[in-house]
């Protein structure tokens, strides 16, 4: 991404430039003595009208960016990349595509952020022919920095490492904009469409754990892409079309004969299904009724498409439930939207000469592909690839998606790979300016590091799940004694927070790359990087004003009033903490890594810990309790610590809760 803080600072001196051009000819234009003949002092008026009014939309444009700018959080690394970038390019202009590294300092000794581009730099020289010393590198660059708001000082160290010191002053200034817009997202070069397909479970099937999986990633990535300001499509492609239907609607004629005019009881779809696979693998003439159901269905026979919705609804009920739970809103958009599309997909492939025969099967190759795509089988039906084709086709040309993102396991990685590359070979997008991308992820491990089953080796239910952890979350609630001082509706609001919260973080904690061990134990656990400890610590922070009876308001009105000190090394330290915020959004809009961000709450949560053990907020009379003083600026950090908790909490799909 690029810089649009920097972008906005290039425009407002450019509009500077033209006001004091335009303020100058109009000055001209005051004095009679400049005027030439008279017959030309009309025209002269109307050109100073013109350029009064030009005059006067430049200054509110300016005014308007000025203030849409100071709103939004600033992303303190990016900006640093800018300052340097730019000493760089003064110091060493010769010197092609420089590398730019400016990370923050994990010591304080040695300042706040560190740019480390002058190693790279040398080797890079040095491969030219030109023998170049880090360290006078380092100083070239830092003697080329422009003048800025953000640096305080520089130091050179060690082989070349720039430190940098901020600026005090800049960094308390930053956190009195977050606290009076609240946590805003940086300003977007442009508003795009994002398409997410996640969670995508099979009709007639539990939803799983590995649906848990893809439920939990997709909507997070979905809440970011909202929360900085995309127009966001959420898909759930359920498999709700295929083969299996025909056997399913042929066990339901049999079974509930009467379904066209009342509804079928189904209670448990999961045994329905075993059920009618047992018939069909065991009895051939139902299994040959299976396929003419399924053809008639194809055709959408009136009677059998009725069938097929009634098994659907069931399905949908069950997947709500779950949805409900998690709070997760989601457009239902499955395999069989895309079934009149895949002719259309097949005959381009065909007519553009990128189909190959193979034993009956029409197959594509795509460049660097080993492994084909199938997008017609020998009995002349679709696939999987065909549906997938059809459905990327329909994404990029009738949805006018920018980005789209397939969230399922790590397994499906190849075969969205093949589909992907495909679909650059025809035409239908440029990975330059479309981002298509597949996040996988690993599967869920029991405790015995196996894949996670029910002792009976079955999957493991996914309701059967969320409701075994609303059971133990209410067991350790008692446990603390909780419900002695909550109202029955508090403790119910907190069993579910934590319930949920702690079963979402426990997944989005973990690099989604890798397999994780799912364990109620260590998820319900309210030490360390744990839902129950972030929930808690947030709970505990936001009390703080409370129990020194400063309501809102009042912490609304002294954000606007009183500066925020950072004279204590634990205030300085919390304050950097806090506006590393959009860096870190940044970085997981790249990579879509979230586990990221629980990192950074729980760095968060421990720095304000330190911060709250070691500055005061509010000071106490020992004998009597009475609060003899209030130090604003620290309630106004934890504050601030609240609002960016707050928001990452949502971003993350948890639901703090006042009281736990």
């Amino acid at each position: 991404m690029g810089d649009p803080v920097a972008e906005y600072a290039s425009r407002i001196q450019q509009q500077e430039r033209e006001i004091k051009c335009l303020s100058a000819e109009i000055e001209k234009l005051k004095n009679p003595d400049t005027l030439g003949i008279s017959s030309q002092l009309n025209d002269l008026r109307e050109e100073n009208a013109r350029l009064k009014y030009r005059l006067n939309i430049l200054k509110r444009s300016l005014q308007e960016e000025r203030s849409e700018c100071s709103k939004t959080m600033i992303n303190i690394n990016q900006r640093l990349q800018g300052i340097f970038g730019n000493a760089i390019q003064a110091a060493f202009p010769d010197l092609e595509n420089p590398p730019l590294t400016v990370t923050p300092n994990q010591q304080a000794k040695f300042g706040d952020y560190q740019c480390n581009s002058a190693m790279a730099m040398a080797q890079i020289m040095k491969a030219k022919g030109l023998k170049v010393n880090p360290r006078e590198i380092a100083e070239k660059v830092v003697q080329s920095i422009p003048d800025n708001d953000l640096i305080e000082k520089t130091e050179i160290a060690g082989p070349g490492f720039i430190n940098v010191h901020l600026k005090k002053a800049f960094v308390s200034k930053l956190l009195t904009n977050l606290l009076v817009n609240g946590v805003q997202p940086p300003p977007l070069e442009s508003k795009k469409r994002v398409v997410v397909d996640f969670s995508s479970p099979n009709i007639a099937k539990e939803m799983h754990v590995g649906h848990l999986r893809s439920t939990i990633i997709g909507d997070s990535m979905c809440r970011l892409f909202e929360f900085l300001g995309y127009d966001v499509l959420r898909l759930n492609h359920v498999g709700d079309w295929g083969t299996q239907f025909g056997m399913l609607i042929a066990h339901l004629q049999d079974k509930f004969p009467d379904y066209l005019t009342k509804s079928p009881p189904i209670a448990d779809l999961q045994a329905f299904y075993k059920e009618s696979k047992k018939r069909f693998d065991e009895e051939e003439a139902f299994k040959k009724r299976a396929y003419q159901c399924v053809v008639r269905l194809q055709s959408k026979e009136p009677d059998f498409i009725k069938a097929w919705n009634l098994i659907c609804d069931v399905s949908r009920k069950e997947f709500q439930r779950v949805y409900e739970c998690l709070d997760i809103h989601i457009i239902e958009r499955g395999e069989s939207f895309y079934q009149d599309m895949m002719t259309a997909v097949v005959q381009e492939f065909e007519e553009k000469g990128l189909m190959e025969l193979d034993e009956g099967r029409k197959i594509v190759f795509a460049p660097g592909q080993s492994i084909p795509l199938t997008v017609v089988k020998s009995d002349g039906g679709y696939t999987y690839d065909t549906s997938d084709l059809a459905a990327l086709k329909q994404r990029l040309f009738e949805e006018k998606a920018d980005i789209i993102v397939y969230v399922t396991d790590s397994g499906q990685g190849t075969h969205f790979q093949l589909v992907f590359a495909a679909a650059q070979m025809i035409g239908w997008y440029d990975p330059k300016v479309t981002r298509v991308e597949h996040a996988g992820f690993g599967v869920v491990l029991g405790e015995d590091k196996k894949k996670f089953k029910t002792r009976s080796g079955d999957t493991v239910r996914l309701m059967d799940l969320l409701e075994e952890g609303l059971k133990r979350s209410m067991d350790k609630l008692k446990e603390k004694e909780r419900d002695k001082v909550l109202t029955p509706e508090e403790l119910t609001k907190a069993q579910r927070a934590v319930t949920f919260g702690c079963i979402k973080y426990a997944d989005l904690s973990h690099n989604r790359i890798n397999d994780y061990v799912f364990s109620f134990d260590k998820m319900l656990d309210d030490r360390g990087n744990t839902a129950a400890y972030l929930l808690y610590a947030f709970t505990r922070i936001r009390s703080i004003a409370r129990l020194a009876n400063i309501d809102e308001a009042a912490l609304r009105k002294a954000a606007g009033t009183t500066e925020v000190l950072l004279d204590h090394e634990k205030e300085w330290k919390l304050g950097k903490c806090i506006l590393r915020f959009p860096e870190i959004l940044h970085k997981i809009l790249d990579d879509l890594l979230l586990h990221t961000l629980c990192d950074y709450l729980y760095e968060l949560a421990t720095t304000f810990t330190e911060f709250y053990d070691t500055c005061y907020c509010i000071e106490k009379d020992r004998q009597t309790g009475e609060v003899i003083k209030i130090n604003m600026w620290r309630l106004l950090l934890c504050d601030a610590t609240a609002a960016i908790m707050a928001q990452g909490f949502d971003i993350l799909g948890l639901s703090p809760v006042q009281r736990m």
